[in-house]
């Protein structure tokens, strides 16, 4: 005996179940002259995700904060160091990081990219990326002039990187543009 399919298979209808939550990325950002595009790598984001940013204090020499989009949280050095008072509190890094589906710098500076090779954690953005689970997606987008791009360090640094499974988005002889970055 066949059974009967259920009311919404007979007319159509596709169960939807609960509603599915937005991806979550959170951006950063370096110091570097590529920072001025931070603004239109956050818009293209969040169009389709709930998207947080970081920025190192030497990107905010670049940054227009006022033209991030407003649904766009950014987070410095200062944020990581005024919400936490006592032992027990929430550590913002370790916030961002659990919150986030994935993460993308850009652009990465040279400086950053050496401090992550390392494993240096000297400020909320590499404080993040050492605490990182690397079963979840990073990507780096590097900024940076022709000799910086050239010297043997960033190659051995983006080795190191590598291993860790963070992707790269390679720029021509610069970061990436913004809407690349977001396609990949």
């Amino acid at each position: 005996m066949a059974h009967p399919e259920p009311q919404y298979v007979q007319r159509g209808k596709v169960p939807t179940g609960p509603p599915r939550r937005k991806p979550r990325i959170l951006l950063g950002a370096c110091g570097c002259v590529a920072a001025v595009q931070f603004a239109s790598i956050c818009h293209c984001f969040s169009e389709w995700a709930e998207v947080k940013a970081v920025a190192t204090p030497a990107s905010l020499h670049f940054i227009d904060i006022e033209s991030l989009p407003d649904n766009v949280d950014l987070y410095t050095d200062r944020h990581e160091w005024s919400c936490w008072e006592r032992v027990g509190d929430n550590v913002l890094h370790i916030e961002l990081y659990r919150w986030a589906d994935l993460m993308v710098i850009a652009p990465l500076s040279a400086n950053t990219l050496a401090k992550i090779a390392g494993g240096i954690c000297d400020n909320l953005l590499t404080c993040i990326v050492r605490a990182w689970d690397y079963s979840k997606p990073m990507f780096i987008a590097p900024g940076m002039n022709t000799f910086t791009w050239r010297n043997p360090f960033t190659e051995k640094h983006l080795m190191l990187v590598d291993e860790l499974g963070v992707s790269f988005i390679p720029g021509d002889d610069a970061m990436a543009e913004p809407t690349e970055i977001h396609s990949t």
